[in-house]
Parts: structure tokens; C-alpha cells; sequence
């Protein structure tokens, strides 16, 4: 007897449709999985073997042979449990129900329920793409399944629901479609938490509007990390587009809320300074996603940015420029996605009191120098902003006056955001600092004062041509928070004043 089973397969964010086809015919009784499965894979006949045995099922005493197509693609992990099942009770004659139009995945144990596996909603995408219109998946994953339009998701407890649900038996519920609320933002953290420092909050509140990178360097205890760590109160919402791709990462990494299987705010991802390469690139056998992705269309912080590996820090240098990174090993090769807003906090010596107005800096100039160096100009460059945060006065600190909080400057980052999205309207471009060289002019015009000014500042500062770019798309943000399509003087020169810390710090050691 010959069956053949629609499931998904996974190989980084690659989702991908996998044939199970069994055939059971006489001679020597044996089990055999082809089709490049991995040990995993192939463990998953003793699985099925005792899930048979304990919902008193008999295993058939005959040759069974199982080929998972397409033959020459590696398949990994236990998403295949649930198929492989289905497909020797099909061939078995056991269930006859016609399911063509159906899909399993979900991983088996040896009493017969379906566990949780990660991935599901970039496998269910797929399958609804290849015209699926059932889907059966764990019942912890079912929630998550239900984001996806156009296909009814089954959420499974044990291999006696799907049974029964195709003899005739109880049927399983289609599980309802998922609807994101509205989103909330931790009032826990918020900017009104924050005296003074108005200079650093307008900075953050601009790369917020634009998603630019930004350096924050300051003495300990002026608020660097407070101010950092409230920032994703002022982000601007994410699109539905925007939270499928980053749902997809969270997916397979196992890191969705089954309660709330759709990411609807922006990641914030904090890593130590102690994170390895891997950690945050990712890696791996079969590569995962480092932090790098787990952050995509959110927030990386970098806290005590020189405490990290020089080495580990230059791997930003090319997702930070082509929003995704490339892993190659011997398994294949893989590219996550990496839009990121990176945010990174230091102090400008080991001391941290280099350059302050009131406390002497301990540190030799070569310890400066020395400390200073772990951040390299190709990785300075790429920062659109570089802020200095003072020492917070006395005056601020005492003061009784209420802050600005979170919520009216996320109506301003907001605003300006819609105004992006309109421009862009049509394009790949998400926001200001994803502006492509080509389109830079278009979407940025000076008036004439601001040319001529902005091309004296490039001739006396020596500015590279990155450089020029990311004060043009800094300036545009400008513009968007003031309501202005062209962009003047003013957008200019502030603009420039966030690429001057790497001559007030970087030039010392000369």
C-alpha cells in the first residue's frame, strides 16, 4: 500500500514543502527513512513506534519504507513526526479520509501527544502559498498558526484527536483566527522618568523618527543606559509586514509567547559585552539567528560598547550596512534579515571621566588611546548619530517640574514616521536612514543656503562619502519632525553637530 502526506520543512528561515510518501509491501519486517534525513529525523521511528503502541494501534508487521521528497534536501529536526505517522496509518488503509488538501507538522512523543516545535508560522506561510487549506500543527502552536489568512489551523493534543477527527470521530475545532490588540508600551520605563538631558533626548527622539544608529559616550552615572533603555517607548509602531518578519526569527528561535504569537513592538535586544561572535551574528550546525537578527525591525543595545571583543564588534560593520547577514556552513548557507537600529553606550575612557568639566580623568593618554581604538572608524562611521551626554546638573536633578514623557514624543516620532511612509510609498525603503545612495537626492532636497553650507562643512571636516550620506538622511529626519519637505540650513548644521565626538574623543590620540 502506497500514501503520500503533504508536511513542511524548515533550513534557517526557509520554509519549504516535504512529500512524505510511504509504501508498506511484504518481506522482512523493517523501518527505513530516506530522503537525507538527519538523526533526528530518523529517531522518529521509535517515537512513532511506541506513540502506535500506547493508542494501541499495531505497527505493521511488513517491510515499511518512507521517502521524504525532495530527495536531495536536507531535512532536520522533529517537525516531520506528525507526517511520517499519518502517512503509515494512510498506507495502512487505517484512515481513507482524502487529505490532499492538508498538511501535518508537529513533533511525536512516546505516549502519543504532539509536542511544540519552533518554526511553524514561516512553514504555515508556505503552505498557504502551495493552496493548503488544513493545516494540523501542535496545540501549543495553533495560536501562532492562526495569524496566517486563508487556511484553517487544527490545533493537536495527541495522535487520538487527529485519529478520531478523520474516522469520524470528535472533530478537532478550527482554532480561531488571532487578531494583534492594540499595542502597550511598559509605562515602567519611561522618558519622564529623566531630568534634564534634554540635548541626549532630542537626539534619540530624531533617531527614533528615522531609525538611524546612534553613539551615546559619556562619563559614568549621566544616564547613557537609562536613556537607552526607554528609547523603545518612543519607537514608532511596526507594520503587519513588519511583524510577520520578525514573528518569523522569534518562530524559529522558540521565543514566541503562545499567548501572543504575533510581535507587534519592536524587539530590544541587550546582549553582555561577553557575547561571542556566534551569539551575535548567530551559528551553529544548522545556522540560528544571533542577536543581530532577534532584533530585526527593533532595537540593539550595546551597552559599555569598548568592553566588547573588537573582533565581535566588527562583524557588525556589514549587516549594519546591507540589513542582513550570511552564515555559510557545511549544511548550506543562510541570510537572516537585520534592519536594526543599533544603539551603543560608553565611556570615553577605563576611568570613564576623560573630557568631564569637573572630575580628572586618572588614565594615561596611551590608556585612552588604547580604549578608545576598540571601535573602529569604519564601525564610527556607520553611527548617523554621535551624542555626548553631560554630567546632569545639580538644578535639573532638584527640580520639581514635570518631564516630557514617552507617550508625546512617540506622537512626534510617529508623525514624522507616516510622513516617511507616504514618501516611500511604492519602494523597499522603510524609513530615512534606509534611503539608497541613488534615491539620496530625491528624496532629500537642499535649498541653496543648505548646499553651500553643507559643502563647506564636508571641505573642512574631510568628511568620507558615508559619512555625507548619513547627514543628509539625519537632516531629512530633521526636516519630517519639523514638517518641512525641504530640507534648510538648520537641518543641515544640526545634522553635523552629531558627527563631531569622533574629533573630540578619536582625534586625542594623535
Amino acid at each position: 500500500m502506497f500514501s503520500k502526506i503533504n508536511t513542511l520543512g524548515l533550513f534557517g528561515l526557509n520554509a519549504f514543502p516535504v512529500d512524505v510518501e510511504t509504501d508498506i509491501s511484504m518481506g522482512q519486517p523493517s523501518f527505513e527513512i530516506v530522503g537525507l534525513p538527519d538523526m533526528v529525523v530518523k529517531e522518529s521511528r521509535e517515537r512513532i513506534k511506541s506513540a502506535m503502541r500506547s493508542g494501541g494501534i499495531k505497527f505493521p508487521n511488513a517491510r515499511v519504507m518512507m521517502n521524504l521528497a525532495p530527495a536531495d534536501t536536507k531535512k532536520s529536526g522533529s517537525v516531520h513526526d506528525l507526517a511520517i505517522f499519518m502517512g503509515i496509518l494512510k498506507a495502512m488503509g487505517y484512515i481513507t479520509e482524502n487529505t490532499d488538501d492538508c498538511c501535518f507538522i508537529g513533533e511525536v512523543s512516546l505516549n502519543g501527544n504532539i509536542r511544540h516545535v519552533n518554526g511553524v508560522l514561516p512553514m504555515i506561510l508556505v503552505a498557504q502559498k502551495n493552496n493548503i487549506k488544513h493545516a494540523f500543527v501542535p496545540y501549543d502552536n495553533a495560536f501562532e498558526a492562526s495569524v496566517v489568512d486563508e487556511i484553517n489551523v487544527y490545533g493537536v493534543k495527541s495522535i487520538m484527536d487527529v485519529i478520531e477527527h478523520f474516522k469520524g470521530g470528535n472533530k478537532i475545532p478550527v482554532q480561531k483566527k488571532y487578531k494583534p490588540r492594540d499595542t502597550h508600551y511598559c509605562s515602567a520605563a519611561d522618558f519622564s522618568d529623566i531630568k534634564g538631558q534634554h540635548a541626549a533626548k532630542l537626539a534619540l527622539e530624531i533617531a527614533a523618527a528615522g531609525g538611524h544608529n546612534a553613539l551615546l559616550i559619556g562619563s559614568p552615572g549621566s544616564g547613557k543606559s537609562m536613556l537607552s533603555k526607554r528609547l523603545p517607548s518612543i519607537l514608532p509602531l511596526m507594520t503587519f509586514e513588519e511583524s510577520i518578519e520578525t514573528t518569523n526569527i522569534h518562530s524559529i528561535s522558540g521565543l514566541l509567547d503562545k499567548d501572543t504569537p504575533l510581535v507587534t513592538v519592536r524587539p530590544f535586544r541587550s546582549p553582555h559585552h561577553t557575547i561571542s561572535s556566534a551569539g551575535l551574528a548567530g551559528g551553529g550546525s544548522v545556522p540560528h539567528p544571533g542577536e543581530i537578527s532577534l532584533a530585526h525591525n527593533g532595537l540593539l543595545f550595546l551597552d559599555e560598547l569598548a568592553e566588547f571583543d573588537r573582533r565581535t564588534l566588527e562583524i557588525l560593520r556589514q549587516p549594519l550596512e546591507d540589513q542582513k547577514v550570511t552564515i555559510s556552513r557545511s549544511a548550506g548557507t543562510i541570510t537572516y534579515p537585520s534592519s536594526i537600529m543599533l544603539i551603543a553606550a560608553m565611556n570615553p575612557c577605563p576611568c570613564g571621566f576623560f573630557g568631564h568639566p569637573k572630575k580628572k580623568c586618572i588614565c594615561s593618554q596611551k590608556q585612552v588611546s588604547n580604549y578608545l581604538s576598540k571601535i573602529s572608524g569604519p564601525l564610527l562611521d556607520r553611527l548617523d548619530l554621535h551624542i555626548e551626554v553631560a554630567p546632569v546638573e545639580f538644578e535639573h536633578l532638584s527640580s520639581t517640574a514635570k518631564e516630557e514623557s514617552s507617550e508625546t514624543i512617540r506622537k512626534r516620532v510617529q508623525n514624522a514616521r507616516e510622513i516617511q511612509l507616504e514618501r516611500f510609498k511604492g519602494t523597499s525603503i522603510p524609513c530615512n536612514a534606509r534611503i539608497t545612495s541613488s534615491k539620496l537626492h530625491d528624496f532629500c532636497p537642499l535649498d541653496d543656503k543648505a548646499r553651500t553650507f553643507l559643502g563647506n562643512v564636508f571641505d573642512r571636516m574631510g568628511l568620507s562619502a558615508r559619512a555625507y550620506d548619513r547627514i543628509l538622511k539625519v537632516a531629512r529626519t530633521i526636516a519630517d519632525l519639523d514638517n518641512k519637505e525641504v530640507i534648510d540650513k538648520s537641518h543641515i548644521s544640526q545634522a553635523v553637530q552629531y558627527r563631531s565626538l569622533d574629533r573630540k574623543y578619536w582625534n586625542q590620540r594623535e
